[in-house]
């Protein structure tokens, strides 16, 4: 195997680590903190045993807000919060931060449409048996809409994959940030061909398997 070979294999070694951790941060706290407060969104929403008109708004509206900014925009306007949580504004822990922040309102938005398509008869039946709004989110909502909240998880892991390669231009790291040093700067274009493909079979891999879980749980 050539040098050159060599060096291009340790960086994209390199690069795809960098994605992964970018990914495996942002996906955590999509469930951590996006399924809560999809949740949120469900149960403060008018007819149901949490109905808070107030609370819906502003948390709708927030969700909205992150959604609506455009990601290599967000990435610049959240620099001063990034710098303040992980020292820095430039490498994967640091574009970690914006990339979560998109990944949790885009997942909380997702999670409340699967809980949206859970029978309500199912709801009004676990409240006329007696059941608390506790019982009702951990025995009934929850296993009813699993099979929502799994494709909701797999788009947004492969949505975040693409904001992965986004981050890249403002020094994040990862493919994106590899493609952009060889592919651009450099005029590498095998590189980004590379890059691209393992990109296309990686997102063709989540994808697949997000389904099959998803129709399993379905199933069962």
């Amino acid at each position: 195997m050539s040098e050159s070979m060599r060096e291009l294999l340790q960086d994209l070694v390199k690069a795809f680590g960098e994605t992964f951790q970018m990914v495996g941060v942002s996906l955590t706290l999509s469930i951590v903190i996006g399924i809560p407060l999809g949740l949120l969104l469900f149960v403060s929403s008018r007819g149901l045993f949490l109905s808070n008109r107030f609370i819906n708004m502003v948390g709708g509206l927030l969700v909205n807000i992150i959604r609506s900014v455009p990601f290599v925009i967000l990435l610049v306007l959240v620099l001063p919060i990034t710098q303040k949580l992980v020292g820095s504004t430039i490498g994967p822990g640091a574009a970690s931060v914006p990339l979560s922040i998109v990944s949790v309102a885009f997942y909380a938005r997702l999670v409340q449409v699967a809980l949206c398509e859970v029978n309500r008869g199912v709801i009004e039946a676990a409240t006329a048996t007696g059941a608390t709004p506790l019982q009702i989110i951990t025995h009934v909502l929850m296993p009813e809409a699993l099979p929502g909240l799994l494709r909701g998880l797999t788009v947004t892991a492969v949505s975040l994959i693409g904001y992965s390669a986004m981050a890249g231009i403002v020094g994040g790291g990862g493919v994106g940030d590899l493609a952009i040093r060889f592919g651009y700067y450099r005029y590498e274009t095998n590189v980004m061909v590379i890059t691209v493909v393992i990109l296309i079979v990686l997102v063709q891999l989540v994808q697949t398997f997000g389904d099959y879980i998803a129709a399993k749980s379905d199933r069962g």
